[in-house]
């Protein structure tokens, strides 16, 4: 697997930002296997695609459907 290039990956706190949430959230998303994190190979950081982002970020925008009662 490749791994991202700077410019199109975030580390977890950019990540978190960039989809308005808190890096735990992000990490429990990663743990549930909503996203991938990348390992950066020398300091093992997080890193999280732009293009996985943007999807994750339109599955969680999506109107959940309303329930009758």
């Amino acid at each position: 697997m490749k791994e991202p290039s700077s410019d199109e990956a975030k580390r977890i706190s950019d990540a978190a930002e960039y989809l308005g949430v808190s890096p735990n959230t992000l990490r429990n998303w990663e743990r549930a296997g909503k996203i991938v994190a990348h390992r950066h190979p020398v300091n093992d950081y997080r890193l999280f695609r732009r293009e996985e982002l943007d999807a994750l970020l339109t599955q969680v925008q999506k109107p959940r459907p309303t329930k009758k009662r």
